[in-house]
């Protein structure tokens, strides 16, 4: 990876992360670790019924949907997989793919969501390989499969016809186009090809991030290749910083294959940790703080990204509704800069839960200077596993989770002004009354009832 990297970086200028112009979106110069939008701060939150949005029938009517509870966060899988989807290119008259020629369709859907998503002020994060339409079923009619096309044949590709393992295996060569790897030129032409289409729509708007895959398992060559690629084309062509990740598949963001990612802040521009949110609990607040805080710690602090959020009762991997909230509410206070729910059934998508969680959590952040905010688990005592949860800047705010009913002891003794507390229910989106609440001392903290509730004390000297 490092060779490839060096390669290019002889060619093109590095880009400056962490300084832009324009308009959209871009990493804030005055809180590093999280996204400005039009350069004000802004945190990334939201649900979408599908990760392929551009795909779906009634795009218009569901990105209104996550406007109208202050959502602003959308996954875009260049995917083809699902019923009623169109692929990128166009047959022939033997049914066959032509690589060299395009589906008007898909790419006409491809530009009308990046069109309604701009006029919201909705951030797209556009994974550009959609990992799972290259194995197995979906191989089978994908039009890089050499059957499918009439562009090359497997002798020519060194693609094999038929890939029936999951891509934790990583079986297909496919992803080992690039120089640094098995040099498939001719595979390769058209991947950037394909790339080329894609920048052509995209680098036309300005509120677009851009992962390179959905948790993969492959070389990191592939990643970094097409990181600095699509970096390089921006730059050159349209004079554009551009801020490009990596999605790893391993839970445990210890795993050596996220350094690739979080190392390396000259390859990618921000961070994806999404398979933490397979962890539960405790577990999923110190695995996820861990790498946060030594991002942020780090010579070049960067965004930190949560594109889904998994749960939701029934769903294959035994994750249920409270998980994916928590989840949520988490890594919110944990200091990530973005976050959103899965699609069902996998996930919440934008359901109803989704929603109330979606726009509580805008309601919260609005209401305190999150951004100057930090983790500060030290500051409850009494506290069992998975209890409550802290963020706050010392003397001034205090937003504490409950994702059930339970009692901390809440250390006050900084704010030494007078307090209040509020109480906001996460699931009906509405806060209590204002109360007072001791400053000055140690304090007991309870929730009102059962269910997702953060209180938020506030010094009201600083209000």
């Amino acid at each position: 990876m490092r060779q490839i990297i060096l390669i290019v970086s002889l060619l093109i200028p590095l880009t400056t992360f962490a300084q832009s112009s324009l308009p959209g979106i871009s990493i804030s110069s005055e809180h590093p670790q999280f996204w400005a939008y039009n350069e004000k701060p802004t945190l990334l939150l939201g649900g979408s019924v599908e990760d392929n949005l551009f795909q779906i029938d009634g795009l218009a009517e569901h990105l209104d949907q996550l406007q109208a509870v202050e959502g602003n966060y959308v996954r875009c899988t260049m995917s083809s997989r699902d019923e009623g989807n169109e692929w990128a290119f166009a047959k022939n008259e033997d049914e066959r793919y032509n690589l060299g020629d395009w589906n008007d369709e898909y790419w006409n859907r491809f530009e009308h969501f990046l069109k309604e998503t701009a006029e919201r002020n909705i951030v797209v994060q556009i994974e550009v390989w959609a990992t799972f339409d290259f194995y197995r079923d979906n191989w089978e009619v994908n039009p890089f499969n050499p059957k499918n096309n009439v562009n090359y044949d497997v002798q020519r590709s060194k693609l094999d016809t038929i890939v029936a393992t999951h891509p934790i295996y990583t079986e297909n060569n496919f992803f080992r186009s690039v120089p640094s790897q098995m040099s498939l030129f001719k595979v390769l032409e058209y991947q950037q090809a394909y790339v080329d289409k894609l920048l052509s729509y995209s680098l036309a708007y300005d509120h677009i991030l851009y992962c390179m895959d959905n948790e993969t398992s492959v070389t990191a060559d592939w990643g970094a290749f097409w990181s600095e690629y699509i970096k390089s084309v921006a730059q050159e062509q349209y004079n554009k910083t551009v801020y490009t990740t990596e999605m790893w598949d391993p839970w445990d963001l210890d795993h050596v294959a996220h350094r690739s990612t979080i190392d390396h802040p000259e390859t990618y521009a921000f961070v994806d940790i999404s398979q933490n949110n397979h962890n539960k609990g405790q577990l999923h607040w110190d695995n996820g703080l861990r790498q946060i805080q030594r991002i942020h710690q780090s010579e070049q602090p960067r965004p930190v990204n949560n594109i889904k959020v998994y749960g939701a009762d029934g769903n294959k991997f035994g994750h249920n509704n409270q998980d994916a909230i928590e989840r949520f509410v988490r890594n919110i206070l944990l200091g990530a800069a973005s976050t959103r729910f899965h699609r069902p059934e996998s996930g919440l998508g934008l359901s109803d839960t989704a929603q109330s969680v979606i726009k509580s959590m805008r309601m919260l952040t609005d209401a305190y200077n999150h951004f100057s905010a930090v983790p500060a688990m030290q500051l409850i005592d009494e506290r069992d596993e998975n209890e409550a949860y802290v963020r706050a800047i010392a003397q001034e705010a205090y937003a504490v989770y409950f994702p059930s009913k339970g009692a901390v002891i809440l250390d006050l003794s900084e704010m030494k002004a007078p307090g209040t507390i509020r109480w906001l229910n996460v699931l009906t989106s509405e806060w209590q009354e204002t109360t007072e609440v001791d400053t000055g001392k140690k304090v007991s903290l309870s929730p009102p009832e059962e269910g997702n509730w953060v209180a938020l004390i506030t010094n009201l000297a600083k209000e």
